[in-house]
C-alpha cells in the first residue's frame, strides 16, 4: 500500500447523482428488511410463513441473476437499475397497502416478493458493473471505497430507523416508506447520461450472451478460484457464525445484548477500514484481500473459543477490517481486469457462484451444532475459512494480480 490518493469521486457530478441515489437505495433497502419482516408477523405468528415470504424473494433472485447481468450489458445499466427499483418500489407498496388496510395474506406477501426478487436479479448486476462507467480517469479505488463506507454506515443505522418506524407508525406505513425510497432513487439516476451499449448483431442472443460470459469466466483462472472459493466460505460464515452464534450467545453469558455489540463492533471495523482505503491504495488487490478473508475467520475461532465479550467484540472489529479489505480488492480486480461490456454478466456469474451455497450453510450448521456442540462447531468453521482463504494464495494468478494501468470508463468529464 501506498498513502498517495486519486481525485475524489465526488467532484464528478454524474457520480454525485449516482452516490446520491445509492445512498437513499441502501438505506430503504436496510429499513425495508425490517419492515418486511414484522409485517409478516402481523399476518402470521407462523415462523414458517416468514421463512417462505424470504426464500420468495432470495430463490428468483438467484435463479435469475445470470439474465440480469444480460440485460444490464445489453439495455444500459442505468436503465436497468431503474426498471428493478421502480418495480420494487412498485410492490413495496402494494404489500404496504395489503398491511395497512388489514386485508394481505401469507399467500400475497409470497408472490409480491418473488417478484421483488426477480427486479433484484436484474439489479445487482447493473449496479455492480456501474462504478467504473462513472468513476473519473484514477479514482476507481475510492469510488468503491466511498460505495463501502456508505453501505456500511446504513448497515449500522439502517435497521434501527426500520425498527423505529415499525414502533412508531406501523410496519405497513414503514414499508410505505420504503416504497419511496424506491423511486427516489431511481429519479436520481435520471441526470446521469452515458454512451449507449455496444450494438448487437442479428445473431447475439441472450443464451449466446451468457456462453461468452461464461467463457471468460471459466478461462479466467483468478475469477473462478476466488468464486469457488466463495462458495465454501459463505457456506461457512452463514453456518457458522450467523446461525450458531445466536443460540450460543442466548445460551451462555455473552447474551443477546453482548451479541448485538459483537455485531455492532463488526459493523465498525467495516467502516473504519472503509475511511482507511479512501487514502490506502491496495496495490495487490486479490493478495491483501484473501488475506483479509483469513484475518475475517478471527472472529469464528476467538468465538469457537471463549465467551469473554471483549475478547470477542476486539476479533469482530479486525475481523470487519478484513471483510472489507476483501470487497475492495475485489472489486477493483473484477473492474479493472473484466472487459468492460461483459462486466455486469461477469459480476452475475460471481455472486451466482458466491451464493448458492449459503442455504447449505444455514441448513447443515444447525443440527452438526446439536450434534457435537455449538462451540466445537464454530471454531472448526472458522479453522476451515481461513484455510481455504489461504488455500487461494497457491495460485499465482491470484497472488500476483497488480492494479491494471488507468483506462477511461467515462465518455467525458462530468463537473
Amino acid at each position: 500500500m501506498t498513502s498517495k490518493a486519486g481525485p475524489s469521486p465526488l467532484r464528478d457530478r454524474r457520480f454525485r447523482w449516482y452516490f446520491a441515489s445509492r445512498a437513499i437505495d441502501l438505506l430503504g433497502n436496510m429499513m425495508g428488511g425490517i419492515a418486511l419482516s414484522f409485517a409478516v408477523l402481523t399476518v402470521s405468528d407462523s415462523p414458517e410463513a416468514l421463512g417462505a415470504v424470504l426464500a420468495a424473494h432470495s430463490i428468483p433472485m438467484v435463479l435469475l441473476l445470470l439474465v440480469g447481468g444480460v440485460l444490464a450489458d445489453r439495455f444500459g445499466r442505468t436503465l436497468v437499475i431503474q426498471l428493478s427499483n421502480v418495480t420494487a418500489g412498485t410492490t413495496a407498496l402494494v404489500i404496504a397497502i395489503l398491511v395497512i388496510t388489514g386485508n394481505a395474506q401469507v399467500w400475497e406477501l409470497i408472490a409480491l416478493e418473488a417478484v421483488n426478487g426477480v427486479a433484484a436479479a436484474a439489479g445487482q448486476p447493473a449496479l455492480a458493473g456501474l462504478v467504473p462507467q462513472l468513476a473519473p480517469e484514477g479514482s476507481l479505488q475510492q469510488a468503491n471505497a466511498l460505495n463501502g463506507l456508505l453501505r456500511n454506515i446504513t448497515l449500522v443505522f439502517g435497521p434501527a430507523i426500520g425498527g423505529a418506524l415499525v414502533v412508531g407508525v406501523g410496519p405497513g406505513w414503514a414499508i410505505a416508506i420504503d416504497a419511496g425510497t424506491y423511486f427516489v432513487a431511481a429519479a436520481l439516476l435520471l441526470p446521469i447520461k452515458l454512451p449507449p451499449p455496444p450494438a448487437r448483431g442479428a445473431g447475439d442472443s441472450i443464451v449466446r450472451d451468457l456462453r461468452t460470459g461464461w467463457t471468460f469466466f471459466r478461462t479466467t483462472s483468478w475469477l473462478w478460484i476466488i468464486v469457488l472459493a466463495f462458495g465454501v466460505l459463505n457456506a461457512l460464515s452463514s453456518g457458522g457464525f450467523s446461525t450458531l452464534g445466536p443460540p450460543l450467545a442466548k445460551s451462555t453469558e455473552i447474551g443477546v445484548d453482548g451479541w448485538a455489540l459483537i455485531v455492532s463492533a463488526g459493523a465498525l471495523g467495516l467502516v473504519c477500514t472503509s475511511l482507511v482505503l479512501l487514502r490506502l491504495p491496495l496495490r495487490r488487490p486479490l493478495l491483501l484481500g484473501m488475506l483479509g478473508c483469513a484475518v475475517y475467520s478471527i472472529q469464528m475461532i476467538a468465538l469457537g473459543t471463549t465467551t469473554e465479550l471483549a475478547v470477542l467484540m476486539a476479533a469482530a472489529f479486525v475481523a470487519g477490517a478484513g471483510i472489507e479489505i476483501f470487497g475492495l480488492g475485489w472489486d477493483l480486480a473484477m473492474q479493472e481486469h473484466v472487459p468492460p461490456d461483459m462486466l455486469s454478466r461477469v459480476y452475475s456469474y460471481d455472486m451466482l457462484g458466491s451464493f448458492v451455497a449459503i442455504p447449505a450453510g444455514q441448513l447443515l450448521f444447525g443440527p452438526l451444532g446439536g450434534s457435537f456442540g455449538l462451540q466445537r462447531m464454530i471454531l472448526l468453521a472458522g479453522i476451515a475459512y481461513a484455510a481455504v482463504s489461504l488455500l487461494t494464495l497457491l495460485s499465482g494468478s491470484v497472488r500476483g494480480m497488480t492494479r491494471a494501468p488507468v483506462r477511461s470508463t467515462t465518455s467525458a468529464p462530468a463537473s
